[in-house]
């Protein structure tokens, strides 16, 4: 029987990169989708986000599975869009088992240059993004007195980096809102955890790349530096992580950090 048969996955930032092989990934393992993303280009920081064509064809490609997928167009920052959504998923499937924190963006900058656009959407989007969408969840879970909350940080919320300090400022809240809700809800059977890629070959590095006037490769040596010869890991080996802190297997993790970093913080 598929690992995750009969549960539903609440995964935000679902069109592409992480979020869609994630979906995926949980979708052939049986578990009912909702797929959530903003869907339409972003003023800041300027690279192509994901669509509305994503989002369907995220959705087509889950129910080839076999499972069901909703999908919803929506802003993180949008209380009555993440509202709507959760309540929608919970009338659908009647609960939800997984929450994947992964909606996000990254933009570059020196901390005295960023304006205050680029400072509060970073954090809004990243952090605060992250607490809307999972205090509407959070009350299912508890009532369920089961569920797995997972919160894409990054090797840049276990370490400062240069040109980046508003996504570090982000990423390592999200480290403490990690650890803050494993205590809050480990009483509930609600265990929390974090993921810290380094980068990821996805559409956001592409992005990043030619706001830098650089290749996609350029761009991840740059910014990674990591131990093993590889300039990124792939959106898999994350969905990979995901999976493995959602199932039953992870049972007695939460409050933890998993890193996937190639070896960048050993440097």
């Amino acid at each position: 029987m598929p690992e995750f048969k009969g549960r539903v996955a609440f995964i935000t930032g679902a069109a592409h990169g992480q979020g869609r092989a994630t979906a995926l990934a949980f979708a052939r393992e049986g578990a009912d989708i909702a797929a959530f993303d903003v869907a339409r280009p972003l003023g800041y920081p300027g690279y192509a986000m994901g669509s509305s064509d994503d989002l369907q064809s995220l959705a087509e490609a889950c129910r080839q599975t076999g499972v069901d997928c909703l999908t919803f167009a929506g802003d993180v920052r949008d209380d009555t869009a993440v509202s709507q959504a959760v309540e929608a998923t919970a009338a659908r499937f009647g609960r939800i088992d997984v929450l994947f924190n992964n909606a996000g963006i990254c933009g570059y900058g020196l901390a005295h240059e960023l304006t205050e656009e680029a400072w509060d959407s970073m954090l809004d989007i990243n952090l605060k993004g992250a607490w809307m969408v999972a205090r509407r969840i959070i009350p299912l879970m508890m009532q369920q007195r089961s569920g797995v909350i997972i919160n894409n940080s990054s090797v840049a919320g276990l370490r400062g980096m240069g040109r980046l300090s508003h996504y570090a400022a982000s990423k390592w809240g999200l480290t403490g809102l990690t650890k803050s809700w494993a205590i809050e809800l480990a009483p509930f059977g609600i265990r929390v955890n974090s993921i810290h890629p380094t980068g990821v070959n996805t559409p956001m590095n592409d992005g990043l790349a030619a706001l830098e006037g650089l290749t996609p490769r350029q761009i991840a040596e740059r910014s990674a530096g990591n131990l093993l010869p590889v300039p990124w890991i792939e959106p898999e080996d994350v969905a990979h992580a995901v999976l493995y802190l959602a199932s039953d297997r992870a049972r007695y993790m939460t409050g933890a950090p998993l890193v996937l970093d190639a070896g960048l913080l050993s440097r």
